[in-house]
């Protein structure tokens, strides 16, 4: 019997500690939406971005992403944001889409620009610039790498023809090693 009323008091504990880290998690980090006036800014491609995500300014979160539609006239994505209405944007200023790490979630980063006219609730942020597709430019390295291996092979595909027309009865072999020899030797000259 004193073995059950021992672990209900230690269960008691854990759980008392468990909420008082959430509630502290809760009020350190700054996850509660950002009331005020609505702006909308419109992107190729989102990225990841998603409702409910930080708008941000200098790494300071200034407002919150409400949502995202589609116009189906120009096919670009919408975006809602709440800014807090102590922040008044420069009409001049960039959204930019932004990633928090190499595998964290997305944000909108906001530039002010130096206008002295700001934008009014229900406007719009004319700059824009989606985010960057991580696989895509991975893509364009690996293929532009591989492309490069082929055009560096040519060269030394036709300097064993040379190096054996040059030496006669040499080896295919030491033709291309040959070739490779005078193609560096040139290489090095020139630099």
């Amino acid at each position: 019997m004193r073995r059950n009323v021992i672990e209900t008091v230690l269960g008691a504990v854990v759980l008392v500690v468990a909420g008082f880290f959430l509630f502290f998690a809760y009020t350190s980090s700054d996850v509660r939406s950002v009331g005020g006036y609505p702006v909308e800014a419109r992107f190729s491609s989102t990225g990841g971005l998603q409702a409910g995500s930080d708008v941000r300014i200098s790494g300071v979160k200034v407002g919150t992403v409400t949502g995202q539609t589609l116009d189906t006239q120009s096919f670009q994505a919408v975006i809602q944001l709440e800014i807090d209405p102590t922040v008044k944007l420069p009409r001049d200023t960039t959204a930019v889409i932004a990633s928090e790490s190499l595998l964290g979630g997305r944000y909108l980063d906001l530039q002010p620009g130096g206008e002295e006219e700001t934008i009014q609730p229900g406007g719009r942020i004319e700059y824009t610039q989606s985010a960057v597709n991580l696989e895509e430019l991975l893509g364009r390295f690996m293929f532009s790498q591989g492309s490069g291996g082929q055009q560096g092979a040519a060269p030394a595909a036709g300097a064993p023809a040379a190096g054996a027309a040059q030496g006669g009865a040499a080896p295919a072999q030491g033709g291309a090693a040959q070739g490779g020899a005078a193609q560096g030797g040139g290489l090095l000259g020139g630099q």
